[in-house]
């Protein structure tokens, strides 16, 4: 039996698999900005699906951000409670076993590559748009992480080709201003929306209000799309991926995979210079909300 835990800033999911059959799963609400009861929260529920599976399993972990390979404490989280924690160290006390951590994007990206919506592409560029904004690079199979830790982490750039209004941009926990994650995520679009319409509503909310003729909530789906757009072609101007797939809650937005492929042409540049279209496809996670967690249990081999 292979555990997987998703830990995201907003909820944690955990799965037990057997090969690749899910014998069970549990989800809760993540524990913000509490390090201890995030710890607990996970050790709880490693233990439940071992007393439901009937068995010990082997434990992967996602986590938004990565461990340094010189102190192996975690970094660049935007779960900034884990910032500075020995995560591995804790979980493997608790549970009394190694535990393999990687980054969420990573893991999402490796599972979409080998069974998911990039199945069989070279190159796959698995990009998630929720809480936080990550992406991870899978090659012929093989998980790009880089010397740093840090391949694949497009919402730490600028955004790209920025408009008057998106300059110097909203603060960034990184300390930055204006990257790509304080535009894109999650919270990135519901600011965006109340900076203008002087109210907030989630993401959800502001999709079905677009839809409803709202015109405040329509604008900042434009703006939205158009930001990605440009932030996608960045990507692919040095990455050329055969697809890009989204996850994380945006990813459920449809229109983003009509409208954004539309208008990164002007950012491309074989599009750009009028010679050629853009050959990289933009799709939705195969295994939707499941495909990090699934990745997670496949830090470990079957």
């Amino acid at each position: 039996m292979r555990i997987g835990i998703d830990l995201g800033g907003t909820k944690i999911e955990a799965v037990a698999l057997d090969g690749s059959a899910e014998l069970s799963r549990v989800r809760i609400e993540t524990p913000h900005g509490d390090y201890g009861a995030t710890l607990d929260a996970v050790v709880e529920m490693v233990r439940q699906l071992e007393a439901w599976c009937g068995g010990r399993g082997t434990v992967g972990v996602g986590i938004p951000g990565t461990v340094s390979s010189d102190s192996g404490l975690v970094k660049n989280a935007n779960s900034v409670w884990l910032i500075g924690r020995p995560l591995k160290a804790d979980l493997e006390q608790r549970l009394d076993r190694e535990i393999r951590l990687a980054n969420d994007a990573n893991c999402f990206a490796i599972s979409e590559a080998t069974d998911g919506a990039g199945a069989g592409a070279d190159v796959v560029f698995g990009a998630i748009v929720g809480t936080g904004t990550g992406a991870g690079i899978v090659v012929r199979g093989r998980l790009l992480t880089g010397p740093n830790g840090i391949a694949g982490e497009w919402g730490h750039n600028s955004m790209p080709w920025p408009e008057d209004e998106e300059h110097p941009g909203p603060p960034c926990y990184c300390g930055r201003q204006g990257c790509i994650e304080t535009f894109l995520s999650g919270p990135g679009l519901q600011a965006d929306y109340h900076r203008r319409a002087g109210r907030s509503l989630s993401p959800p909310a502001i999709l079905e209000a677009a839809e409803a003729g709202e015109r405040d909530a329509s604008e900042a789906l434009d703006r939205y799309e158009g930001r990605m757009a440009r932030s996608l072609a960045s990507i692919i101007n040095v990455l050329d991926p055969d697809v890009i797939v989204l996850g994380g809650g945006l990813s459920n937005i449809a229109r983003l995979y009509t409208n954004v492929p539309v208008r990164w042409g002007r950012h491309v540049f074989a599009a750009a210079e009028g010679r050629e279209p853009v050959r990289t496809t933009l799709v939705p996670a195969r295994h939707g909300d499941a495909s990090g967690v699934r990745g997670a249990a496949g830090l470990w081999p079957d």
